[in-house]
């Protein structure tokens, strides 16, 4: 047995070989696989105040950040020869919701925390309660809790000895919370800020250019198990899926035109330059949007953010249904419908087709939504789409409604009542835009779905010389992401007007919802 004077000087011992070498305690006490990028980071936490990191998917971030967190936790305290804590360590992890840190970063600490735990008993001190590790000592602790922007007096008892703020998602959260950390930064302190470079502007942003943070990249091209195409770390991204977005997501160059400033890469003996997704997702680089860009892929992420948010709080929404439908003709694989209800979409409905027209099978999926009561669908009539409308009419379907992208658009408007358009589909991308656009408070929420958020930032518009709005075509779109943009068009066909009588464009935007 074990006694309790015992106990604090095997801690101390644990805390006096370690500290050294925050690498050698994740991957001996820890139990952690790092690979070299990942290491390096823990090298930086262990010795630079400010770090960033910039991650593409399934780089293991948020797991770099919780061995990050332990090792602040478990290696800095100090203790005196009789084993009173004298040097006291607090530990703070955020993220923009609690579902963030419940599901994702307290999950990764208990992880960690129990394999510790069955190879040295005595390592990591505490107990796990909720998000939280406490030990027998009041000002000693790891807590995780959502960043508020009004509740910024959360932060004021991290003054310490050691304090440390790992914040995960970092892009998300406000400029008052950062303020706030960085009050407390005080002594020996330490501020880890993780994430995927989805947004070009704030306060995470920043840190990429401030030479206040030592900066990290963490690119999927480089991820151990994609380098030795074989899983070597469980869970990290996989060459078979970064193989899949170099051919979906990039386009092939010549060395004449190689510019690795701008994110082109050598693959395989082949160059590449990316789109914006490929940036973000894989390489952790941040999205290059021009001006011609109908919508930015910051606004996409925000919206699968709010349908997260949603989704966690049981939500069942209570407006009617407006279902838009793409249907696939000859050469295209994908029947999509999109039912939308007010400002959430709850998932995309896709009907593989092979390349055949299978009108019956669409038919048979839109039936049960037009059932609904209010409900309405609205059907690209150019193509095969006009099928599917009309055996809907024989069925005495009249809440479906024929939508046709070449159609005029006299005295429709943007939300603004400035724009005008040169056709249907010009008018309803840009209500999707404007739908979309968080400066107009709508709150848009769909599913994330990386098809539509490759369609929606590929997709370009440009002013023509009568002063109205033309979004470029479809075949140019198709060129450079490979198929046509289906999920676009059926999200799009939701905001169809033809079916009301409008008297202003007040009228028409307050229909959105």
């Amino acid at each position: 047995m074990v006694t309790k004077d015992e106990k604090k000087e095997l801690i101390s011992e644990i805390i006096a070989y370690w500290s050294n070498d925050w690498n050698k305690f994740v991957r001996d006490a820890l139990c952690a696989r790092l690979d070299r990028e990942q290491q390096a980071i823990i090298e930086s936490v262990q010795h630079n105040p400010m770090t960033a990191v910039a991650s593409g998917t399934a780089r293991g971030k948020d797991f770099v950040a919780a061995c990050a967190s332990l090792c602040f936790m478990y290696l800095t305290p100090r203790f005196n020869e009789k084993g009173v804590l004298v040097g006291n360590t607090k530990v703070a992890m955020t993220a923009p919701t609690g579902r963030q840190v419940k599901n994702i970063m307290t999950p990764e600490i208990r992880r960690l925390i129990r394999a510790a735990r069955t190879k040295f008993p005595f390592c990591c001190p505490g107990r796990l309660v909720a998000d939280d590790i406490r030990t027998d000592y009041e000002e000693w602790f790891l807590t995780g809790f959502k960043a508020d922007d009004n509740a910024t007096e959360s932060w004021s008892g991290f003054h310490a000895a050691n304090t440390m703020f790992v914040i995960t998602e970092a892009s998300g959260i406000s400029e008052i919370v950062y303020n706030a950390i960085e009050g407390n930064l005080q002594g020996n302190s330490r501020m880890l800020i993780v994430f995927n470079p989805n947004i070009t502007t704030g306060y995470a942003a920043r840190a990429m250019k401030s030479d206040r943070f030592a900066k990290f990249r963490l690119s999927s091209l480089n991820a151990e198990n994609v380098v030795k195409k074989q899983i070597v770390i469980p869970g990290q991204v996989d060459y078979e899926w970064v193989k899949d977005k170099v051919i979906n997501w990039c386009s092939p160059i010549q060395q004449t035109d190689f510019n690795e400033g701008e994110g082109d890469f050598n693959w395989e003996g082949k160059l590449y330059r990316p789109n914006d997704l490929f940036r973000v997702k894989v390489l952790g680089m941040f999205p290059k949007v021009s001006e011609d860009v109908l919508i930015p892929y910051e606004w996409i992420e925000i919206a699968n953010r709010n349908w997260q948010e949603l989704q966690a709080s049981g939500f069942i929404p209570a407006k009617s249904c407006k279902l838009g439908v793409d249907v696939a003709g000859m050469g295209r694989d994908n029947s999509v419908l999109c039912p939308r209800y007010g400002n959430y979409v709850p998932q995309f409905d896709v009907h593989q087709s092979a390349g055949r027209a299978d009108h019956m099978h669409v038919v048979g999926m839109t039936i049960p939504y037009l059932k609904k009561k209010g409900a309405k669908a609205f059907i690209d009539t150019i193509g095969e789409g006009a099928g599917v409308y009309s055996r809907l009419l024989e069925e005495e379907f009249t809440n479906a409604f024929s939508c046709k992208y070449s159609e005029g658009t006299d005295g429709l408007h943007d939300i603004t009542g400035e724009y005008e358009f040169v056709n249907m589909r010009a008018y309803l991308y840009w209500a999707l835009r404007d739908w979309l656009n968080p400066k107009n408070g709508f709150g848009a929420a769909l599913p994330p779905c990386d098809q539509l958020m490759e369609e929606a930032t590929e997709t370009k518009w440009k002013f023509l010389s009568n002063g109205k709005v033309i979004i470029e075509p479809k075949e140019d779109v198709k060129k450079r992401i490979k198929r046509s943009p289906d999920y676009m068009d059926a999200l799009a066909n939701t905001f169809y007007p033809r079916d009301y009588s409008f008297i202003s464009d007040e009228e028409l935007l307050k229909d959105f919802l």
